[in-house]
């Protein structure tokens, strides 16, 4: 999670959140199928390394209430590709201008970010098929 996130009524932004806030927090890369959680959101990037191809599965807003506006960005460091779908495709929403508009893929150092734009309605842009 990018420093400085989440703040509350009252904090004091130091400088050292201040600049937090124009670069990504990279974690570790996820070598299974991965679920983002809440800290997943603000700065932070996603990486996936699986040795097989993957699902990276954005959860309903039931499960994770992202706030509208929320974007999670991935990024696919294996060869193999990463799927994105919904957890729930009944009640999640997954669009993107890929070849598949419900379950777009990463191909190997490609990236999106996953943009929350209603409750359950995420838009999928970036380098996908």
């Amino acid at each position: 999670m990018a420093t400085g996130f989440p703040a509350a009524t009252g904090d004091v932004l130091t400088s050292g959140m201040f600049n937090g806030l124009t670069s990504f927090t990279v974690g570790t890369a996820q070598t299974a199928d991965y679920t983002p959680v809440l800290n997943d959101q603000y700065q932070a990037l996603i990486l996936m390394n699986k040795s097989t191809a993957a699902n990276f599965t954005i959860p309903t807003n039931a499960s994770v209430a992202y706030p509208v506006g929320t974007v999670l960005t991935v990024l696919n460091q294996a060869t193999n590709a990463v799927t994105i779908k919904a957890v729930t495709s009944g009640t999640t929403t997954i669009l993107s201008a890929g070849s598949t508009a419900a379950q777009p893929t990463l191909a190997q150092y490609k990236s999106a970010a996953c943009i929350k734009t209603a409750t359950d309605t995420w838009y999928i842009v970036g380098a996908i098929a």
